[in-house]
């Protein structure tokens, strides 16, 4: 086995969790898959001896990739668009199906994500549904780690506002 095809049984141990994140920001799984892609593209141009946390290094790439997608599709008209839901296949369990479909946030919390600031909604799915520390999450949006937590616990107040029924007449 060489050493590109060692990289890529490295960075497939990695593929499910990595699109679940991407999935899970960008609600969409082509975008996802995109997302997935682009940071192995990265990857195999870096080289695996440059790197010494593969696990944190592939997230930090993944969710900077999904940043710039939101904020380019925050400058495109913006219509009600819902999530596309998760397929899976037909003929067996397929694993990363089956691990991205227990991670699933639901359509619900997708469309109330997409309300968010693509810098908010980003500290909200890495910190909230992945436990990434906020000083990793700091370094990916350019803040401070007491401004990554703010952007956090302002998602998360949003979509609880949006969760929580309605008052009663």
């Amino acid at each position: 086995m060489d050493e590109h095809d060692l990289l890529a049984e490295r960075f497939e141990t990695h593929r499910a969790r990595l699109r679940a994140i991407a999935y899970q920001t960008l609600g969409s799984a082509s975008d996802a898959d995109d997302a997935v892609q682009e940071a192995w593209l990265r990857l195999s141009r870096t080289g695996p001896g440059t790197i010494d946390n593969l696990g944190g290094w592939l997230t930090t790439v993944v969710a900077r990739v999904c940043l710039n997608m939101l904020q380019s599709h925050r400058e495109q008209p913006l219509g009600m668009h819902l999530p596309e839901p998760v397929v899976t296949s037909t003929d067996g369990i397929d694993p990363e199906h089956e691990a991205l479909l227990a991670d699933s946030i639901g359509p619900a919390l997708l469309v109330i994500l997409q309300t968010l600031a693509p810098a908010e909604r980003l500290a909200f799915v890495l910190h909230d549904m992945f436990a990434v520390p906020f000083g990793d999450i700091a370094a990916i949006v350019g803040r401070s780690p007491a401004a990554a937590r703010q952007l956090a616990s302002r998602g998360r107040r949003r979509s609880r506002a949006w969760l929580r029924p309605p008052a009663p007449i």
